[in-house]
């Protein structure tokens, strides 16, 4: 699954996409991630057949931290 670029070209070839409870609205910005990889693909939600990013499992955790305690960028 996972490039040596840590990207996979296509995301619709993975499978799991789940979007956050906290994604609403009509602004589109959204992103997604896939359940049940070792590491975390992550794709832009108006992109389906676009690239998906893959993150470690503790480089995703550490983000998501980050951004429920606002410290992303501090």
């Amino acid at each position: 699954m996972v490039s040596s670029e840590h990207t996979v070209a296509d995301a619709s070839t993975l499978g799991g996409w789940h979007k956050s409870s906290y994604s609403g609205g009509d602004q589109g910005e959204c992103l997604e991630v896939a359940r049940g990889y070792d590491a975390v693909p992550v794709r832009d939600s108006k992109a389906a057949h676009g690239p998906a990013v893959i993150a470690s499992a503790a480089s995703w955790s550490a983000f998501v931290s980050a951004v429920r305690n606002g410290t992303l960028g501090a």
